[in-house]
């Protein structure tokens, strides 16, 4: 849980809890599993969730104050260790989140899911204003075409200013329904074990982006050993999110 992400498409990372359940091939070696496990934390990924800190809590303020100062906007993304629609979550833990989210009015939080099916009732039941707050930009993971077949319509119902998809790890050529999406993000699995990502799969996607004019990001090729293949190539370097 980190002030400074490392993660290139946002400034900030943020934990509401930390806990999760696996529930797709995406999550088959999942970094933050492999954490709670090596820090004596297994139970965290078998129904336990425990939520973070209130001092870790005010750190958005913080954030939010220097954005303000800045005069930029600064992307957080919540929940690196977690998942905020997991119905293994207390929902006043949401509820925390939601109005945390409400008074940083200068930060866009980035919630990514896996389980896009809860969200429209979980928004409705927990959020005070009845649905996500203006600054939320709301993604789902699609790693493979099942979960894009899956994920996207529960997505795309919601109504958000942003909505993106985390193709990552990309696990095959997949040809997602890019209508009402604003943004890719695209990238191999890293790590041990990882699952390679063949180029093709990443080009496809990203003209896939071009001819429906959706922004792609690309965050890395993957596969164990990817520092020591060769750079990605510039073709696969489309622009980033103009927001």
């Amino acid at each position: 849980m980190a002030e400074n992400s490392k993660i290139e498409w946002c400034d900030h990372t943020f934990n509401p809890w930390v806990g999760c359940t696996n529930i797709s091939p995406g999550c088959d070696h999942c970094y933050a599993e492999g954490w709670a496990k090596r820090t004596g934390q297994a139970g965290l990924w078998s129904g336990e969730r425990r939520r973070t800190s209130a001092s870790y809590w005010r750190q958005p303020l913080r954030w939010d104050l220097y954005a303000e100062r800045a005069e930029i906007r600064a992307k957080v993304f919540c929940a690196s260790l977690a998942d905020v629609f997991d119905n293994q979550a207390e929902p006043e833990w949401r509820r925390a989140l939601f109005e945390l989210i409400c008074v940083t009015k200068n930060l866009d939080w980035l919630l990514l899911t896996k389980r896009p099916q809860n969200a429209a009732q979980m928004i409705e039941r927990d959020s005070v204003l009845g649905r996500l707050p203006e600054n939320v930009w709301l993604g789902t993971t699609v790693e493979n075409q099942d979960e894009a077949d899956r994920r996207i319509s529960h997505l795309r119902a919601i109504p958000v200013k942003v909505r993106f998809l985390s193709c990552e790890p990309l696990l095959e050529l997949i040809r997602p329904d890019l209508t009402g999406i604003h943004w890719v993000i695209a990238g191999g699995e890293s790590g041990g074990g990882a699952r390679m990502m063949a180029p093709d799969w990443a080009r496809s996607l990203r003209e896939q982006c071009a001819m429906a004019d959706v922004p792609f990001f690309m965050k890395q090729m993957g596969g164990a050993v990817k520092a020591k293949m060769l750079p990605i190539p510039e073709n696969l370097m489309v622009r980033e999110f103009p927001l």
